[in-house]
């Protein structure tokens, strides 16, 4: 079922042009994939970013994080920062299952390596979570490393949002958030690339929540009184693009997710851990190949505003993508978290 999301209610981002999907999986090679538990008790998932359809062990990619706001429990990204490079998938979870999730991207790891007849002795399996304790029983952590796998297997370029994989549980400027995306168009010497980017969405004060420049969320909070609760709940951010940027270049485009969150109303509160991991698909390599000197194509820096500003586009657009996909949600302990899809007709827009 096509799943209606911000244009479709007549919400525009920015003025780049969008790829054709609209998604991060614009971009060549890219897929995600989601495993959702969505039980009385469980309101909770994974999802997958796999950045190229190569074995990981032949195919790294430059990459880069931003934090932001350091609150949170993520794996992985000390090496990414030292190496600027991404080993393979990306996964998304809540924060008590980081370490479960781990380990199954370390087997699922070690089992490709092993597939092409290497034994691999260390890897580098990148998790990144936001707590959907609101609506999920967290503590008891129902995730596997079954479900990693079958998120794995289901990676494709179509995939959906809102409430589904890690976002099931999640909540956004306190209405029912999730997983969001949306992707832009640039061209340069003739050649048109793609910028990308999918959002984990649990952050932000309905309050202060902002649509093309209105402060809709202080009516909304108004009508419907939701508990007043501190920005405490994190966005993660993964940003893909095929343009041949360095990882010291993706790391400048990362931080720009910050700005399309701000857009919105959010202030980044103290515990919302703000994390964004950049990664380009062009100037891969395969580090099986023992070359001295690899050749590789370079980006100039002035002409990087294109890139910034599509990073922050797309990340207005894909919080706001969560935000018009997710569906009314009740958690574990009775509470029901609303969708902004159902409350839209109040919105004066």
């Amino acid at each position: 079922m096509q799943q209606k999301r911000a244009a479709d209610y007549g919400v525009s981002v920015g003025t780049l042009p969008k790829g054709p999907r609209n998604k991060i999986t614009d971009v060549k090679g890219v897929s995600v994939g989601h495993c959702t538990i969505d039980t009385q008790r469980h309101k909770t998932g994974v999802t997958v970013v796999i950045p190229g359809t190569q074995n990981p062990f032949h195919h790294f990619v430059p990459a880069a994080a931003c934090v932001l706001n350091g609150y949170g429990k993520s794996t992985g990204l000390i090496q990414v920062a030292e190496l600027g490079t991404l080993e393979g998938p990306i996964a998304l979870t809540n924060t008590l299952n980081v370490g479960k999730v781990q380990d199954a991207l370390v087997e699922y790891l070690c089992w490709r390596g092993e597939s092409i007849g290497l034994k691999p002795t260390s890897v580098n399996a990148v998790v990144l979570e936001c707590n959907d304790g609101k609506l999920n029983d967290i503590r008891h952590r129902a995730l596997g490393q079954s479900e990693v796998f079958a998120a794995l297997e289901a990676a494709s370029p179509c995939f959906a949002e809102g409430a589904v994989g890690a976002g099931t549980g999640m909540v956004c400027h306190g209405l029912k958030g999730g997983i969001g995306s949306a992707s832009r168009l640039l061209s340069f010497d003739g050649t048109v690339y793609t910028l990308g980017v999918l959002v984990l969405t649990n952050h932000g004060k309905l309050t202060d929540l902002t649509i093309g420049g209105m402060p809709v969320g202080a009516d909304l909070a108004a009508r419907i009184r939701p508990p007043e609760e501190p920005d405490a709940g994190s966005c993660i951010a993964v940003i893909a693009t095929d343009l041949p940027l360095d990882a010291r270049q993706l790391g400048r485009v990362a931080r720009r997710a910050s700005v399309g969150l701000a857009r919105l109303g959010s202030y980044i509160g103290q515990g919302s851990g703000e994390i964004f991991l950049a990664f380009s698909t062009a100037n891969s390599f395969n580090p099986q190949e023992k070359r001295a000197v690899r050749p590789a194509q370079a980006f100039h820096e002035d002409l990087l505003d294109l890139p910034f500003r599509a990073a922050a586009e797309c990340t207005e657009e894909a919080v706001l993508n969560a935000l018009f996909t997710a569906h009314t949600v009740t958690g574990a302990d009775g509470r029901t978290v609303t969708a902004l899809s159902e409350l839209w007709p109040l919105v004066k827009f």
